[in-house]
Order: structure tokens, then C-alpha cells, then sequence
């Protein structure tokens, strides 16, 4: 088969290629484990001092496999976002994400787990969670705590699309830059920390991580059950069919 999920090691950074565009790289169970095994391979490389998580293809993440959730429950599914989110934010080298394009709903928690974003200026976000009967409720574990209070009521309740600029100024988003800069951006940031002892940076986004940590472990049962109640919901079932025969 061929892999959702690409592994590279160039000049310490440790790059991870998310590639699945027949789904828009949509959270399968395949592509979440395939993840967490490139995550595994980075905490291995030596020489890897900076982790970078990018797509292949335009879009970087359109969230949760709907047509798995609406197949079958989401308790698994659930519960290895919540590890998936905990890894990011617990791994020993800095995680980079370079967005180049429109993230969605789960994939807001791969964003929020990252210690930088660097995201091109026409990406758009959006919470769509309460538009299919959904909560934001695991990714909420990493999201709410880099947003204001009065921006994650706004975004998680209407649902509704925002740009890269509202993205940065309500701390989702480290930098947005005009799109023919964003590779060089993402370099100049890579270059930067490498410049860092590896003692240095693993301790001090460890100490940066504590509060994070923290509430991943205290409320991280309660939201995946939440959310797997939510996904197992006559109304949320009905909601994904709708929206899935919308897009055939």
C-alpha cells in the first residue's frame, strides 16, 4: 500500500509529510497510526533536531474521516487524537508545522499541539464541529488554552471560516507570511533552533509544556468520551451522511 505518511531527515530536521489527498489527508485510523510511527522515528534519529509536519498536497488536514465516524464509533478514534496530541506536545525536539493550506476541525488539534506554526496567509480555519452535532471537545484540550476566551466561544460555536491574519492574532497561529514566502520562512525558523542546544531546547519546551500537559492528562478521558458520545449521536450520524452525499 502506499503510505499516508512520508518520513524525511535533512540537515536535523526530521521532516513529516502528511499524503493522503483522496480524503484531504482526513484523520483515517491508517493515517493517525502511520503518524504516530513517524513520530516514533523522529524521538529515534539523533541527528534530528527540529521536527516538521507539513502536507504533500494543498490542503494540510479537512479533520476527522467522517466516513469512518459515521461507519462505526469514534472511542479509538477519539482516544488516539488525545495520545496523538499529548506526543506533540511531549516530544523531546520542537515541532514545526507549516501550514499551506485550509485546515479543518480535528486537524486544529495537530496545529494547537505544535510548539511553532508558520502558515501561509490564504490558509483558512474553521471549527465545523457544531455544524454536524459535533463538539470540539479533544481538540479543545490543546486549542482553547492558545486562544482568547471570547475568540474560542465565537470560532467553536458559529462554526464559521477564518482567515490566517484572525488566526495569528488570536494565537493559533505563531506567523502567517504571504504564500511565495513561506518556505523560506519555515527555513529561517528551522535554522534558528537549530541554533539551540538540544539540553536547552528539550528542557525549555518542557517547562513551556507543564500547564499543557497538565490539562491533556486531567481532562483527557472526559473529552474522548464526550466526543465519542457526541460521534455515536442519531444526530450527529445524520448530520455526517448529509454532508458526505453533499460532497459526492
Amino acid at each position: 500500500m502506499t503510505e499516508l505518511v512520508h518520513f524525511g531527515l535533512t540537515d536535523g530536521v526530521a521532516s513529516i509529510t502528511l499524503d493522503s489527498p483522496h480524503n484531504r489527508n482526513a484523520l483515517s485510523r491508517r493515517l493517525v497510526t502511520e503518524l504516530f510511527d513517524a513520530l516514533d522515528r523522529t524521538e529515534a534519529e539523533q541527528d534530528a533536531r527540529v521536527v516538521l509536519i507539513r502536507s504533500a498536497d494543498r490542503v494540510f488536514c479537512s479533520g476527522a474521516d467522517l466516513s469512518e465516524a459515521a461507519d462505526g464509533g469514534m472511542d479509538e478514534g477519539t482516544r488516539a487524537l488525545v495520545e496523538l496530541q499529548r506526543r506533540l506536545v511531549t516530544h523531546s525536539r520542537p515541532v514545526v508545522t507549516r501550514l499551506a493550506g485550509p485546515v479543518r476541525a480535528g486537524g486544529l488539534g495537530i496545529v494547537a499541539a505544535s510548539d511553532i506554526v508558520v502558515c501561509s496567509d490564504d490558509v483558512t480555519f474553521a471549527f465545523t464541529e457544531s455544524r454536524l452535532a459535533l463538539a470540539p471537545a479533544v481538540i479543545s484540550l490543546t486549542v482553547v488554552p492558545r486562544l482568547t476566551s471570547r475568540a474560542a466561544a465565537e470560532t467553536f460555536l458559529t462554526g464559521r471560516t477564518f482567515d490566517a491574519a484572525e488566526a495569528a492574532t488570536m494565537g493559533l497561529v505563531t506567523r502567517a507570511v504571504p504564500a511565495e514566502e513561506l518556505d523560506d520562512v519555515v527555513i529561517e525558523v528551522c535554522t534558528e533552533l537549530k541554533k539551540a542546544h538540544p539540553q536547552g531546547l528539550r528542557e525549555t519546551k518542557a517547562l513551556l509544556a507543564r500547564e499543557l500537559v497538565a490539562r491533556i492528562d486531567s481532562q483527557a478521558d472526559d473529552m474522548a468520551a464526550l466526543s465519542a458520545r457526541l460521534f455515536g449521536s442519531d444526530e450527529a450520524r445524520e448530520a455526517m451522511t448529509a454532508f458526505l452525499n453533499r460532497k459526492k
